[in-house]
């Protein structure tokens, strides 16, 4: 937000770390034309890093569709010469699979909530936008889960054969951004919502991290 990467860059200049890893919404690099993402790489390297970036959807190990912009920076020319950005697992996972068979009540829409998110998506519709909400297919994979998602759920809703839609529970928010089921939740629904949304993807990280560690090895 605003000048954080400056406190970013001048943890990196102090700690001098062998390599690093940053992450941030894919936008980034078109923000301001560009511009952004122009003065980021440029102070990075005139910290004396080599850096590259590149960005990487989530879908491939999570049923969520999640891109992201990864920026990686080695100290060591040649440990950013043996650097490899990780390939993708081959199956892609499925929503089914982090679903379960029954949950509260609490969590299926409200008619007035269904009601109004339909309203709100037709009359988008109308003025040939695309806004509205978002019905999973549980054999596919959803739109990005974020931190408003406690408001309504209506990026990602399940369907629910002859009842109204309903949003995922915390538990399943977990397991769609990768986290395992034994996970401890120890706040609300809604701070769960929000953390889970501001999250990464662990597997995805895990991979980059595996992938830098063969390079400075």
């Amino acid at each position: 937000r605003g000048t954080l990467f400056f406190d970013v860059a001048r943890i990196i200049e102090h700690k001098r770390p062998r390599a690093f890893l940053l992450e941030n919404v894919k936008n980034l690099r078109s923000h301001d034309r560009g511009r952004t993402f122009e003065i980021i790489e440029s102070t990075l390297k005139s910290l004396g890093y080599t850096v590259d970036s590149q960005v990487i959807d989530a879908r491939w190990w999570v049923p969520q569709h999640r891109e992201r912009v990864f920026i990686v920076g080695f100290r060591d020319e040649a440990d950013a010469a043996r650097f490899r950005w990780p390939q993708p697992p081959d199956v892609t996972p499925k929503l089914a699979s982090i679903l379960d068979a029954e949950v509260p009540e609490k969590y299926t829409l409200s008619d007035k909530l269904w009601k109004y998110l339909q309203d709100y998506a037709a009359k988008h519709r109308a003025r040939g936008n695309g806004f509205g909400f978002g019905l999973a297919d549980r054999q596919g994979t959803t739109r990005t889960l974020s931190a408003r998602y406690y408001k309504d759920g209506s990026e990602i809703l399940i369907p629910q054969p002859g009842m109204n839609p309903r949003r995922l529970t915390p538990v399943e928010c977990g397991r769609l951004m990768g986290f395992p089921s034994s996970y401890k939740i120890r706040v609300s629904d809604t701070q769960a919502y929000k953390q889970f949304g501001n999250a990464v993807v662990p597997g995805v990280i895990a991979a980059l991290a595996k992938s830098m560690r063969m390079a400075i090895e």
